[in-house]
């Protein structure tokens, strides 16, 4: 397969050392079992733009990859084809694939410009679904989609479900809600404090520092000393 051969010839095995440990691919880890070429993300986007008209069966094979760079170009792939044709059979199939969307960095720069960029216009209730889902990968897909919403000032549902995600477990929860409650705060602070002002006291540490992150020193003290 072309984006195959294409992403070989940039392959360093160097590089794939430190991302195998970066992406936690350890046994028992988030990421166990990813095999890496190591490869840099803005060379994936380049390939993903030279072969943005590959068919979805194409996407699919390399999506099934067990080598974490096939998977992420696919879905490159596939942000370059929605965002070029709001075609909304794009966004069924990547709802369809979220078994093969399964480390942060593919959630993250695919959830807000296939799913979030969708549901802008429509009923979002398919996020709450993803929340409440067993999969650590569809609970972040369901907030981190939520980035896009708040590039337009529409906070509700990145609160919503940020007070769902509240009491998970998963450290990469805790960070993908901070981060989207920082995004909130970054638009309009006072209502990331008002979330804040309710939850504070309860929120996992972790997520709580990120989401406090841009305040100033003096805010910041005041939630971590009260945590």
């Amino acid at each position: 397969m072309k984006v195959q051969d294409e992403l070989q010839a940039y392959a360093n095995p160097e590089k794939a050392k430190l991302l195998s440990r970066y992406f936690k691919t350890g046994k028992g880890q988030y990421g166990e079992g990813d095999i890496f070429l190591g490869i840099s993300v803005p060379d994936q986007r380049k390939i993903a733009k030279n072969n943005k008209d590959a068919s979805l069966d194409e996407i699919k094979r390399l999506l099934e990859s067990k080598i974490h760079e096939q998977r992420l170009t696919a879905l490159l792939i596939l942000v370059e084809q929605y965002q070029k044709t709001k075609d909304e059979s794009l966004v069924t199939f990547y709802l369809k694939h979220t078994t093969f969307i399964n480390n942060w960095d593919l959630v993250d720069l695919t959830a807000p410009r296939i799913l979030g960029a969708s549901l802008l216009n429509k009923d979002r209730k398919i996020l709450y679904q993803l929340a409440k889902s067993n999969s650590l990968w569809e609970k972040r897909i369901a907030v981190i989609a939520t980035a896009t919403f708040i590039q337009k000032n529409q906070f509700e549902d990145t609160l919503k479900l940020a007070e769902i995600l509240l009491n998970d477990k998963h450290d990469l929860m805790h960070k993908a809600v901070g981060w989207m409650l920082r995004e909130v705060g970054k638009r309009n602070q006072e209502v990331e404090e008002e979330f804040l002002k309710k939850h504070y006291k309860e929120m996992p540490r972790t997520m709580l520092r990120y989401a406090i992150e841009k305040f100033d020193e003096k805010k910041r003290s005041f939630y971590l000393g009260k945590n």
